[in-house]
C-alpha cells in the first residue's frame, strides 16, 4: 500500500511536470513560429522596398540624367543601362544586370552576380523578354538553384535601336537563411531554458505537493491510531494552507463530537445503572399476591422510570449542545423575554415572584434556549427555597453584553462548592433529588451563545445564577443565508413546564440567587 501511494504521488508530480513542460514548449514554439513568420514578412517587405527605391532612382536617371560621356541626355538604352549599373551599389545577396534584347549585356559587380547568372540560367530565361514589356514588374522567381525576388524595368529603345531592361534580383534563400540561423539560436536557447525550468520545476512542484503529503500522512496516522487530537502542520499561506486549516477544523469538530458521544455513553451507563438496579430488586422481591406490595412496587418503578426519562432528555440536550445548530440566534427583545419567562415561572411554586430589572435592548440570542435555561434556574430556585420566599428574575445590559439572572432566598451554596456546581452530576452535597445536569445544561446554552454562566451565593441567604451573553451573535452562530429554513434538526423546546419541570440543576446564579447545592 505504501509503495502504491508513493507511486501515486510520483505520478501526480510527473503529470504536473509533463503538463508544465508541454505547455511551456508549445508556448515557446508558438511564439517562435509567429516571430519567424513576422520576421520573414518583414525581410520580404524590406527587399521589396529596396527594389522599389532602386526602380525609382533608375526612372529619375532615365528622365533627368545626363550621359557622362556626351554631356547630353541619354541617346540609347545601352548608354542609360551602363550608366545606371555603374552608379548603383550592389548589396549582399543582390544581383544587378542589364538585358539588351534577350541577352545579358552588362553585370554590376560581376563577381558573385556573374556566378549567379552562370549557375542559374533559369533566372536569365525568366527575364529574357523583359526588354519588350510595356511596364515594370515585381515578382518571385523559383529555380532549381534558389529563390529570387526580381524587379525588371524595361527601357524604350532609340529609333532603330535595341530595347533593353534593368534587372534587379534578390536572393531570398540567403536572406531567409540568415533569419533561420537566428531562430535556430533562439530554439537552442529555448530548449535550454525549458530543460532548466523542468529541473527547477521538479523541486518546486515537490515543495508545493509537500502539504498534500503531510495531509495524507496525518490522515493515515489518525485512521490507524484513532487519535483525533492530532493536527496537521499548516505550511505557507496559500490555498493548501487554507485546506489544511479547514481539515484541522473538521478534526476538531469530529474530536468534539466523539468526545460528546463517549461522555454520553459514560453518563448513561453511570446514571441509569442505579434506577435499573432499584427497579429490578423491587420486582424480584415483590409479592404478586399482595395487592399493597404490588401497587407500591409499581409506583416505585414508575417513579424511577420517570427519573430515567428526565435523565435521558437532559443527556440528549447536552449531546446536542456541541452541534452548530444547537442555538439559532435572532434579534430578541430582552425585556420582553425576561417578563415572559417570569410569567411562565410563576406556576413552578408558591413563591413571591418579582422582577429585579429589565434590559431595554435587542440582542442576537436564541429565545427558546434562553427561556429553557432561565426556567431551569427558576425550577432550581423553587426546589431549594421555602414557600413564600422571594424568587426574582432580571436582566441588564452594557455596550457589549446582556446579563440575565435568577435570584432566590434559599439555602445557598458553600463557597468551596461554587467552583464545581456547573459540572456534570455535581450535587455539592445537596440531599435534594436530581440528576445533577441542570446547571450543566445552563452553562452549555450560555457557551453555545459564546457566553458564560456564573454563580454567587451565601449559605442561608440565597443564590444568584447569571447568564452572560454577547449582544451580537458570533458569525458562526448565525443561520446560513443559503438555508432559509434554518437548521434541519431544530432543538425542541425543553424548557421546564409548571406541570413537569425539568429536574432543577443545582441552583447557581449570576446574581445573588438562593439556589440549591445540586446541579440537576
Amino acid at each position: 500500500m505504501g509503495l502504491r501511494r508513493l507511486r501515486l504521488r510520483a505520478s501526480v508530480r510527473t503529470r504536473v511536470m509533463v503538463a508544465l513542460v508541454l505547455l511551456t514548449t508549445l508556448t515557446v514554439a508558438l511564439a517562435g513560429t509567429i516571430a519567424y513568420v513576422l520576421e520573414t514578412n518583414r525581410v520580404d517587405d524590406r527587399i521589396r522596398a529596396v527594389l522599389q527605391d532602386s526602380r525609382a532612382e533608375f526612372d529619375k536617371l532615365a528622365t533627368d540624367g545626363i550621359d557622362p560621356t556626351t554631356g547630353e541626355p541619354f541617346a540609347s538604352a545601352e548608354a542609360l543601362l551602363r550608366t545606371a549599373l555603374s552608379r548603383m551599389v550592389v548589396q549582399p545577396n543582390e544581383a544587378m544586370f542589364s538585358m539588351l534584347g534577350t541577352e545579358v549585356a552588362l553585370v554590376a559587380d560581376a563577381g558573385p552576380t556573374q556566378q549567379w547568372i552562370t549557375e542559374d540560367p533559369e533566372l536569365v530565361a525568366a527575364v529574357a523578354d523583359a526588354a519588350n514589356w510595356e511596364r515594370s514588374r515585381f515578382w518571385q522567381v523559383s529555380t532549381q538553384v534558389r529563390t529570387y525576388y526580381v524587379a525588371a524595368v524595361p527601357v524604350a529603345p532609340e529609333p532603330g535601336g535595341t530595347p533593353g531592361a534593368l534587372v534587379l534580383a534578390w536572393n531570398l534563400d540567403a536572406e531567409h537563411a540568415e533569419l533561420g540561423e537566428t531562430f535556430r539560436t533562439y530554439a537552442l536557447v529555448a530548449l535550454g531554458a525549458i530543460a532548466w525550468m523542468a529541473l527547477i520545476g521538479w523541486f518546486v512542484v515537490g515543495g508545493l505537493l509537500e502539504p498534500i503529503k503531510l495531509l495524507r500522512t496525518a490522515a493515515d496516522e489518525i485512521a490507524t491510531s484513532s487519535d483525533l487530537s492530532r493536527r496537521i502542520p499548516v505550511v505557507g499561506n496559500d490555498d493548501l494552507a487554507v485546506l489544511t486549516e479547514t481539515i484541522n477544523g473538521m478534526l476538531a469538530r469530529l474530536e468534539e463530537a466523539f468526545a460528546s458521544q463517549r461522555q454520553l455513553l459514560d453518563d448513561v451507563g453511570h446514571e441509569l445503572r442505579t434506577p435499573l438496579t432499584i427497579i429490578r430488586g423491587h420486582l424480584e422481591l415483590m409479592d404478586p399476591t399482595d395487592p399493597v406490595d404490588a401497587a407500591g412496587t409499581k409506583d416505585l418503578a414508575l417513579d424511577e422510570l420517570d427519573r430515567m426519562n428526565g435523565l435521558v432528555e437532559d443527556l440528549v440536550t447536552l449531546a446536542k449542545a456541541s452541534r452548530p445548530d444547537f442555538v439559532s440566534p435572532e434579534p430578541t427583545d430582552v425585556a420582553l423575554l425576561t417578563d415572559e419567562v417570569l410569567t411562565k415561572a410563576r406556576p413552578l411554586g408558591d413563591r413571591r415572584w418579582t422582577l429585579d430589572g429589565l434590559a431595554d435592548v435587542t440582542a442576537e440570542i436564541d429565545p427558546r434556549r434562553i427561556t429553557q435555561a432561565l426556567l431551569q434556574l427558576a425550577s432550581n430556585a423553587v426546589k431549594f427555597s421555602e414557600p413564600g420566599s422571594t424568587i426574582a428574575l432580571g436582566s441588564s445590559a452594557t455596550n457589549t453584553e446582556v446579563r440575565l439572572w435568577v435570584r432566590d432566598e434559599g439555602v445557598g451554596i458553600a463557597e468551596e462548592d461554587l467552583g464545581r456546581i456547573f459540572d456534570r452530576f455535581e450535587r455539592a452535597g445537596s440531599p435534594a433529588e436530581g440528576s445533577g445536569l441542570g446547571l450543566t445544561i445552563v452553562r452549555s446554552i450560555a457557551t453555545a451563545h459564546h457566553g458564560r454562566a456564573s454563580a454567587e451565593s451565601r449559605l442561608g441567604h440565597g443564590t444568584t445564577v447569571s447568564i452572560h451573553l454577547p449582544l451580537v451573535a458570533a458569525p458562526e452562530m448565525l443561520p446560513d443565508p443559503a438555508d432559509p429554513d434554518g437548521p434541519t434538526d431544530p432543538a425542541p423546546d425543553e424548557s421546564p413546564s409548571p406541570d413537569h419541570p425539568s429536574e432543577p440543576s443545582h441552583h447557581a446564579g449570576g446574581e445573588p440567587s438562593t439556589t440549591t447545592l445540586e446541579n440537576r
